[in-house]
């Protein structure tokens, strides 16, 4: 048996079990109506527009690539900006426009990526954006332990950049054109 607490009486009153199970159901019911109401028709948008759309969705500019290498979590962010200015020759090279490669990675053979083949030697992705989600798997990969400036531009100078002067060109590119308040 079910009570019910009555205030103007004090006294407990029984519950009709029925109308207490009845309530939620027509509650339900209700809603249900009022959002089926709400719900617009699907819209048929014309193909044209759709690559259109997408085009502008893919275009880069510098402020998504900010807005993607933010998005991602990476520890460094105004390192990575300036590793794909830098990789990318500020964005006008050959790779970066043919590959949509700004990191100038390699397709890897053991890791997890995004990469959709190799041309030229270096790796292929659909979109630039691909490529910074790329270098985050890199990132998550095999700098997940690196918790200092000093140690991600040791592993750089190391195992990523081949040339000798990678790191003293990155930290030039950072300083110069102040990476830094861009993540902040």
């Amino acid at each position: 048996m079910l009570y019910k607490f009555n205030k103007d009486s004090l006294m407990f009153e029984k519950i009709n079990r029925f109308k207490l199970m009845i309530r939620p159901i027509f509650l339900t019911f209700f809603v249900a109506s009022l959002l089926s109401l709400a719900v617009k028709k699907e819209v048929t948008i014309p193909e044209e527009e759709k690559l259109i759309v997408l085009k502008e969705y893919n275009s880069f500019s510098e402020a998504k690539l900010i807005e993607k290498i933010a998005s991602l979590n990476f520890k460094f962010p105004y390192i990575v900006l300036a590793q794909a200015k830098l990789e990318s020759n500020n964005y006008k090279s050959f790779l970066f426009k043919q590959n949509n490669n700004l990191f100038g990675m390699k397709e890897p053979v053991t890791r997890l990526n995004l990469a959709t083949g190799t041309e030229h030697g270096y790796a292929v992705y659909p979109t630039w954006s691909e490529s910074v989600m790329d270098y985050a798997l890199y990132c998550a990969t095999y700098l997940k332990d690196i918790n200092t400036e000093r140690e991600y531009y040791q592993y750089l100078s190391q195992y990523y950049a081949e040339d000798t002067s990678y790191i003293t060109k990155v930290k030039n590119i950072i300083n110069e054109q102040n990476l830094k308040p861009k993540f902040n």
